[in-house]
């Protein structure tokens, strides 16, 4: 398995001598493979176990994300890679699983950049994972990254190049990053767009609250113990400090995996749409609502998480070839 934090640290080398958003930027086509290989017993026991996930003959959904990320990180952190690693932000995630996935499966995991948007608040890459089982695609996930920089909005004299690289941003907007420094010091900022037609991105309406969930102050630390990703924005209130945060932030992905393990069969859902709006500062106390289409994660006049859920057809709909 790629080190992480051999990643993590040569981000911290890497990102000053990359400038976001320089023209003529283009996506290397490198692709990351890691080979079948068996899952370990013991990480996945912990995720499950900060996560919680109860069934413990099914692979999480979000599972093979965590194997691949480390794939991800990678090639975002290679010298050939145009945007700088470090502030970078996770934006959205989609998850697609093609059949039922075992712990004992030997997924071979392939990562690679997919395409490099601009965005009306920066530039945006999307990162692709995928698993396959004996040759067979049976899970994928696209990721968004967004890296923050100036952007020119209103350029009424622009050659028609830079009036078509508007309306492209306008076209292509996700759902707005909060996730990063400037939205942790600033909680009231906001900001939505478009997103392409193939991302269905209108917000939910505010669903029905559940249950409410305190968060711990070394959650972070629990989570990347159990999945690898030590992002020091994560760990401690000084390490999240260093990057712009008052204190250490929950991972997004924890917030995805923690609402899909609360779903009545989570193991019947094989798809999901992720949206991380805010970040949530830890410790907290958060609110978890749902209905049958999808889930929201929400504090006090704070949104933090929108999600939504595709469950797997019934025996009828599957004989008859309905999805």
């Amino acid at each position: 398995m790629p080190n992480l934090n051999v990643s993590l640290a040569r981000a911290a080398v890497t990102s000053p001598f990359k400038r976001a958003g320089r023209p003529g930027a283009a996506l290397p086509a490198d692709r990351a493979v890691l080979p079948a290989a068996p899952i370990a017993a013991a990480p996945l026991a912990s995720y499950r176990r900060v996560c919680g996930f109860a069934e413990p003959d099914t692979l999480p959904l979000t599972y093979p994300h965590v194997l691949g990320f480390p794939l991800a990180m990678r090639l975002m952190t290679a010298r050939r890679f145009p945007l700088p690693v470090v502030g970078l932000v996770h934006t959205w995630i989609e998850i697609n699983r093609h059949r039922p996935l075992r712990p004992a499966d030997l997924l071979e995991l392939t990562a690679y950049a997919d395409e490099l948007a601009p965005h009306r608040r920066g530039t945006e890459v999307t990162m692709v994972t995928e698993a396959r089982l004996a040759g067979e695609l049976v899970w994928e996930s696209r990721s968004g990254y967004l890296s923050r920089h100036p952007t020119v909005t209103t350029t009424p004299a622009a050659p028609a190049t830079t009036a078509r690289d508007t309306t492209a941003t306008a076209v292509r907007n996700t759902t707005d990053a909060t996730q990063d420094a400037t939205t942790a010091r600033d909680t009231t900022a906001t900001a939505t767009g478009t997103a392409p037609a193939t991302r269905d991105t209108t917000p939910l309406a505010e669903l029905p609250a559940l249950a409410q969930w305190q968060l711990p102050g070394d959650l972070g630390r629990r989570y990347g113990a159990a999945s690898g990703d030590r992002n020091p924005i994560h760990l401690y209130p000084l390490t999240a400090r260093l990057f712009g945060f008052p204190r250490a932030i929950a991972h997004g992905m924890w917030t995805v995996a923690r609402c899909l393990a609360e779903t009545p069969d989570p193991h019947e859902v094989h798809g999901v749409r992720a949206d991380f709006r805010a970040p949530i500062l830890l410790p907290a106390t958060v609110t978890y609502a749902a209905d049958a289409t999808g889930f929201q994660l929400r504090s006090t006049g704070r949104l933090h998480l929108t999600g939504r859920i595709l469950h797997a057809p019934g025996p009828a709909a599957a004989r008859d070839g309905r999805s």
